[in-house]
């Protein structure tokens, strides 16, 4: 009896990782072998760089909130030591917004803690 093979489903996984990998430079995309390390590889810098950018926002509200408590005469760690202890309850996205987008609004936490 001939070797039973499922060609029908073998077939499928390779075009779903070459549908996957559309896009990319040259063999990345049509040759098999190589695109499934493209994926398996972009897959992984995908998965990182999702923790990555938490990080790197986190970094930049903080860099928006010490420049705009410096324009009021305090740094970043004198601010947030002092936010903490008044128990005012607004997260770094949100300060760093105020910081950036209202001013005025900035203005009135910054007086509220001195």
């Amino acid at each position: 009896m001939p070797r039973s093979v499922n060609a029908v489903a073998s077939r499928a996984r390779r075009k779903k990782i070459l549908k996957q990998t559309k896009g990319n430079f040259l063999s990345r995309r049509n040759v098999y072998t190589v695109a499934k390390n493209t994926l398996e590889k972009g897959l992984q810098y995908a998965y990182r760089d999702r923790k990555k950018k938490k990080a790197e926002f986190r970094a930049l509200w903080i860099q928006r909130i010490n420049a705009a408590a410096r324009i009021h005469g305090m740094s970043y760690s004198e601010f947030m030591g002092k936010i903490n202890a008044k128990g005012i309850a607004l997260n770094r996205k949100v300060l760093a917004d105020m910081a950036m987008n209202h001013p005025e609004a900035f203005k009135a936490v910054v007086d509220s803690i001195k």
